[in-house]
């Protein structure tokens, strides 16, 4: 969900996203240092996207987060493993494993809104990750990377799916849809 810069984000852009927090003091030092979008201070926490965009927040009414909770109601929440670093070009990111469960996040919320693709449609199999900096220096990237394998395995539950959207400021959480715990 980063980007170069916080101008890259129209307002009322959304996404939904899986937080976590458990990566937050693996991944912020260098998300400030090196990522752009981080350091523009526009709020991004440390999360899995499920959709990046999602509808404009002009749209969103209660008829489409009742359709969110109607989604993601059948999905209960997961532990997942951050064990290795991952790249794209131009960019380090986290590899959550297992990646099945957000896969089917995502399967459930673009069944709902076919129309709506990850990345606008741009990757046809778009791989879960965990952004750490996009667009920085391939020196950052490297150092970044030799730190955080020396720093992994790092283990996170996914409890809810956030609905954030962008202000032209900075990301705001707009709802919260909560996954069922196992047994419930």
């Amino acid at each position: 969900m980063t980007d170069d810069t916080t101008s890259m984000f129209p307002a009322g852009r959304t996404a939904l996203i899986v937080r976590m927090p458990e990566a937050e003091p693996v991944v912020r030092d260098w998300q400030e240092r090196i990522d752009p979008a981080t350091r523009a201070g526009a709020g991004v926490p440390a999360h899995v996207s499920v959709l990046y965009p999602f509808l404009q927040e002009h749209l969103i009414d209660a008829s489409i987060l009742a359709g969110i909770a109607a989604a993601l109601s059948p999905h209960h929440a997961f532990d997942l493993r951050f064990e290795r670093t991952g790249r794209f070009p131009g960019m380090l990111y986290l590899a959550p494993e297992p990646d099945a469960p957000l896969r089917r996040l995502t399967r459930a919320i673009t069944g709902r809104w076919p129309d709506v693709r990850p990345y606008g449609g741009r990757y046809p199999d778009p791989v879960p990750h965990l952004t750490v900096a996009q667009r920085a220096p391939e020196a950052d990237l490297d150092a970044a990377e030799a730190d955080l394998n020396g720093r992994l395995p790092l283990t996170a539950r996914a409890r809810a799916v956030d609905l954030v959207a962008y202000d032209g400021t900075a990301w705001r959480e707009r709802a919260s849809f909560t996954l069922r715990e196992p047994g419930k």
